[in-house]
């Protein structure tokens, strides 16, 4: 296995987002006050923010002003890269919808769902003046016994860890309701889940629906499955909690984005799984493992 350096790592990442950018966008996006930065350039810097372990986006870009400057000369700092991010958000689903469909996709898909806590403001301390009050509530994560204000972030992912669909929601929606707003993206699939997402109804609601067949284990007062079924869905979704694990704790931690505004907030979800499909992308066309900085095999 050979090595990559972040600045070869960081220029094809920046190559595939402008491929993907000159071939979609037809008109170029409005400029901002300040130094010049191109939006493909934008993306880059959002997407790489999750390449290197910096718990904030004052530090990554304090570390590429420092030993990148070179590949971003007219670099802003964090308030006008915001401003920059925020204009651009509505690029990173088509950007990674795209990458999901050339790089992921199967016939017959088998996908997992799940949904995490994501807090935005301690819950003790007082709502009404924050841009969250209004859209975020107050919910209880069953599996960590956590009490929190915030959101709900569902989730489809492939068996490998690649991201289909996902939304945010007020903590306090049922599971299965937050499910409903992502299962239409996909059709004919078996969904993998856990208890939350229970209810004979409601999965042959969304099997009408959509065709999609909804798996998960029984409770203890209901007819038990086979012990062979259980330790299937068990090991399946053990890929999730993998994937969960890496959106947490790769670069910004999920459950500590400090995001100040609905829209920050909603920029920061959407960079951090747009780049477990870019990281997906790496491996399978370039056979680098972003983990580790490594090419595992012949480009």
């Amino acid at each position: 296995m050979a090595s990559i350096a972040f600045s070869d790592l960081i220029t094809i990442v920046y190559v595939l987002v402008d491929d993907w950018y000159q071939s979609t966008i037809l008109h170029p996006m409005p400029a901002v006050p300040g130094p010049a930065l191109a939006p493909s350039a934008v993306l880059t810097i959002l997407l790489a923010m999750d390449l290197v372990p910096f718990p904030s986006e004052t530090g990554f870009l304090g570390f590429l002003r420092a030993t990148h400057g070179d590949l971003f000369p007219t670099l802003p700092h964090q308030s006008q890269c915001n401003r920059h991010a925020h204009r651009l958000r509505g690029l990173l689903e088509p950007l990674r919808r795209s990458w999901l469909q050339s790089w992921a996709t199967v016939t017959r898909p088998q996908v997992i769902l799940d949904t995490k806590p994501i807090p935005v403001v301690g819950y003790t301390r007082p709502k009404t003046r924050s841009d969250f009050a209004g859209s975020a509530s107050y919910g209880y994560c069953v599996s960590r016994k956590l009490h929190y204000f915030g959101y709900k972030l569902v989730m489809l992912t492939t068996l490998d860890g690649i991201p289909v669909a996902y939304d945010l929601v007020p903590a306090h929606t049922d599971e299965r309701a937050a499910a409903d707003e992502i299962l239409d993206h996909i059709t004919n699939a078996d969904v993998w889940a856990d208890k939350g997402f229970l209810g004979e109804r409601w999965q042959q609601a969304v099997r009408d629906a959509t065709k999609n067949r909804i798996w998960t284990a029984k409770r203890h007062n209901q007819r038990r499955t086979p012990a062979p079924f259980d330790a299937l869905l068990g090991a399946i979704r053990e890929r999730i909690e993998g994937t969960f694990h890496e959106l947490q704790n790769t670069g910004r931690h999920v459950e500590r984005l400090l995001a100040k505004t609905v829209e920050g907030l909603a920029t920061r979800i959407a960079s951090k799984v747009t780049h477990l499909v870019l990281k997906a992308v790496l491996r399978a066309r370039f056979g680098i493992d972003v983990l580790t900085f490594t090419i595992l095999q012949a480009a």
